[in-house]
């Protein structure tokens, strides 16, 4: 365990980079309760922030209505000056980001440091979005009716949205939910993690600051804190145009459920998996499995979390996997070394812990860590994880990695398959043909060769198959979702 660095006291960003209460129409209002918001690390408190109820889940609904029309009609040089005038406040202000995000999510510093430049390209890549939403022509005349008719579509905003972010990514999640939102001209109302709402809060007061600049309403990005009650009353008002969530599967099925027919976007959990072949360079995949499985804590949902691989290289890639794994740094996540640090909670640990033993006695053998000390889990694998079991099924949320050998690529495949879940997968080969076989066959929404399954740069598609959701993600997707096509159909003389 590494000494800490600083005390999670002291000068703090938290507080006074927004005002008290919660954003609601084109001011603050204040909130009927307030919890504590504290360092996972450590327990130490570092905000208390404000919480909503369903009342003001419904003020928050009524205010985005009654603005929908004039966010619809705002110019695009000001939805775009908007996000540009946010960018530059973020980047202004990256070091303050960074250790408020360290300290409300626990998550290692050098993880929070890629989650700040993420955000930073999604909300300027939004702003670049905001120039190309347009439509085309379309030949009506291919039907003989169609003669002498113009037709082309164009794209309206869908609506209210409502962005429901998880808690692991808080800044990022959020800025994929209000960017495009914003971009395609809906106003969108945010409910971050109960565990983690101070990042979302400031992003959220520094777009309506630049809303307010541009002669926009406030009104058009608002936040809601609160339980799933505040949840279910965002997601369930029929006056709501789509439903953008990040969270658990069985969570967004819910949502999915409760909100219909309102369009529903869903980024849900997954198990992703990364295929080793018996031609694969075995540093680069050893490498890849340490640096894709642990990262933020193993707290991401396309983490490494099985490893498949080839009976002929299991030894050798084990053994490098294990020598790797003990050199990880675990600890306080203020320190830049530090790459695995305390989960979310310590329900979370728990969780994990119990799922790590019951694989112990279902027969499966621990590698490496998954001791528990002052709280952090040390990073653990194991090995020959039986199907039907959590760890291997379900989508850990942990530093944890579950390895399974087959004879050949073919089981490999199939088995990467045999899962609810189909978000990203990787696969770790020397040969073509190999990569394209996996391009072709793995069920997924995202096939990554000879790199982690976390991969993901924020303008390409991203999202699911199957129990891992539904709908895109990155800007110019996420704008198409939220948007809709208008067709127009004219005949410009009735003379003939």
């Amino acid at each position: 365990m590494t000494a800490p660095v600083e005390p999670a006291g002291g000068d703090s960003p938290v507080g006074r980079e927004f005002p008290e209460g919660l954003p609601i129409g084109d001011t603050w209002v204040e909130a009927p309760a307030a919890e504590d918001v504290r360092f996972p690390y450590d327990g130490t408190l570092v905000a208390r922030a404000p919480v909503g109820d369903t009342g003001l889940a419904l003020q928050a609904v009524d205010a985005a209505v009654a603005v929908r029309q004039r966010v619809g009609r705002l110019p695009s040089h000001t939805r775009r000056a908007a996000l540009l005038a946010t960018h530059e406040a973020i980047a202004s202000r990256r070091d303050d980001f960074e250790r408020l995000l360290v300290l409300e999510t626990g998550k290692p510093l050098v993880d929070c440091r890629v989650e700040v430049d993420r955000t930073l390209l999604t909300l300027l890549t939004a702003a670049e979005e905001v120039a190309r939403l347009h439509g085309e022509t379309v030949p009506l005349d291919l039907l003989p009716a169609g003669e002498g008719l113009l037709g082309y579509w164009t794209r309206k905003p869908i609506g209210v949205v409502v962005g429901i972010a998880g808690f692991n990514y808080p800044l990022l999640l959020a800025a994929h939910k209000l960017a495009p939102s914003l971009a395609a001209g809906c106003p969108v109302i945010a409910k971050p993690a109960p565990q983690t709402p101070l990042a979302t809060l400031w992003l959220v007061h520094l777009l309506r600051e630049a809303l307010r600049a541009g002669g926009a309403p406030q009104a058009a990005v608002q936040l809601v804190t609160g339980g799933p009650e505040v949840g279910v009353a965002l997601t369930t008002d029929r006056r709501i145009g789509a439903v953008s969530f990040t969270g658990s599967a069985a969570v967004g099925h819910r949502i999915a459920r409760d909100a219909a027919p309102t369009k529903v976007l869903l980024e849900l959990g997954s198990n992703a998996a990364l295929v080793v072949a018996a031609d694969a360079d075995l540093d680069a995949a050893a490498d890849a499995v340490v640096r894709g499985g642990y990262y933020a804590s193993g707290q991401a949902c396309i983490s490494v979390q099985r490893v498949i691989v080839v009976d002929a290289v299991r030894e050798e890639f084990v053994a490098r996997l294990t020598e790797r794994v003990a050199h990880v740094v675990v600890g306080d996540p203020r320190d830049p070394a530090t790459r695995v640090s305390a989960l979310i909670d310590k329900r979370s640990t728990e969780r994990v812990r119990a799922w790590l033993e019951e694989a112990v006695e279902a027969g499966a053998s621990l590698a490496a860590g998954g001791t528990v000390t002052d709280g952090v889990m040390e990073p653990a694998v194991l090995l020959d994880v039986d199907s039907g079991l959590p760890v291997w099924d379900e989508e850990v949320f942990g530093p944890v990695v579950a390895v399974r050998s087959v004879p050949d690529l073919e089981t490999a495949f199939d088995l990467v398959n045999d899962s609810r879940y189909g978000l990203h997968a990787s696969v770790y080969t020397s040969a073509l043909d190999t990569a394209f076989t996996a391009l072709d066959r793995l069920e997924v929404g995202g096939v990554v060769v000879n790199e982690v399954p976390g991969f993901r740069s924020d303008v390409m598609p991203y999202g699911g198959v199957k129990d891992s959701g539904a709908g895109r993600e990155g800007p110019r997707f996420a704008i198409e979702e939220l948007t809709v096509t208008r067709m127009a159909v004219i005949r410009p003389t009735t003379t003939k």
